[in-house]
């Protein structure tokens, strides 16, 4: 879909409008040149990832990383936070931990006779929860309730969350022993979904030298304030959508809730419940948020394309029947993405 062929329907907007758009949004993206240079010093390969941190940065939603031990998951996100002129903090998850020791909790002051409030660490701009599963419900609870309000409350008193207030989840999806798996529920309020996989063989021939070099590993340096993250997901938000665009993401939610209705009858038998509007509303958001990284005004169909799989592969439910054939939600998309007609 070119510029022209991208202005019909309710979102009407003139070619001329479009255009100065384009512009506006290619001077207000300046800054992911800057960003993704700072972090290629560090983070050799991934781009996808790269890509997907700035996708949540920029849409003001929380992401969860998956992938195995050792590939740079903590690394990329400590490095996008040194990047910018952020707050950042690190809490490791584990099966002793307390929501107080994220949140924060009242002290009592023996000198004054009263109760003061300390705050945890999840007062942060960036907070990196490591290995998310290895910590019981109640904390789990604690940080998506952070995560959803942007607010915490400590005793009778209620703090809001410094913005911008980004969350970064890691977990393991080899070692489950000893692990609490999120539920269904919770792992909705993420965003994105990334799940990490191995670099190539050039790739890790690089990491390799860089880590053993004299001079060590490079240092991202501070590009950008947070006040200008601020500014760029209002632009984010700015961006062109085309009613097309709309109805195709509708189409693919829904596809995942009546795929019957979709010439995919054959998944009704695989799939236990499908994206909800949050889906819908999270799929949008991305696209705008991917067009924007891309220095673009407008969404195409393949932006939609790009954020979907992320989006979409902690929403849906499958059947035991899917478990017993070894069907994932990931076929269960690309077979959808084929499906639906693309605008």
């Amino acid at each position: 879909m070119n510029m022209e062929q991208g202005i019909s329907g309710s979102n009407q907007m003139q070619s001329e409008d479009i255009v100065a758009l384009s512009e506006k949004i290619e001077k207000a993206s300046a800054f992911v040149d800057l960003l993704n240079l700072e972090m290629e010093k560090v983070i050799i390969g991934q781009r996808d990832m790269v890509d997907k941190l700035l996708i949540g940065l920029l849409a003001n939603g929380h992401i969860l990383l998956e992938g195995v031990p050792g590939l740079a998951k903590t690394l990329a996100i400590k490095s996008l936070a040194s990047c910018i002129d952020v707050d950042f903090s690190r809490i490791q998850f584990t099966p002793d931990l307390l929501p107080a020791d994220l949140v924060g909790t009242m002290i009592y002051n023996q000198k004054s006779e009263d109760f003061s409030v300390k705050k945890g660490p999840v007062f942060a701009n960036f907070v990196l929860a490591d290995e998310i599963n290895r910590a019981p419900a109640k904390v789990q609870s604690a940080l998506l309730e952070a995560m959803q309000e942007r607010q915490v409350t400590i005793g009778p008193q209620t703090f809001k969350l410094p913005a911008p207030f980004l969350v970064l989840a890691t977990q393991n999806p080899v070692e489950q022993e000893g692990t609490y798996p999120l539920p269904e529920a919770q792992v909705d309020r993420f965003l994105l979904k990334v799940v990490i996989g191995y670099p190539t063989k050039a790739e890790e021939k690089m990491i390799v030298r860089n880590n053993i070099s004299i001079d060590g590993m490079p240092k991202p340096k501070k590009v950008i304030q947070a006040s200008e993250i601020l500014e760029a997901r209002k632009a984010v938000r700015e961006v062109y959508m085309d009613e097309k665009i709309e109805q195709y993401i509708i189409d693919l939610v829904f596809a995942t809730r009546t795929p019957e209705d979709h010439g995919l009858g054959h998944l009704s038998q695989l799939i236990q419940f499908g994206g909800s509007p949050r889906a819908s509303i999270s799929m949008a958001l991305a696209a705008k948020a991917y067009a924007f990284i891309n220095r673009r005004g407008f969404v195409i169909p393949e932006d939609v394309r790009a954020v979907c799989m992320d989006i979409m592969r902690h929403r849906i439910g499958i059947t035991f029947e899917a478990e017993a054939e070894n069907i994932t939600q990931e076929q269960i998309i690309i077979e959808i993405l084929n499906q639906i007609d693309v605008p």
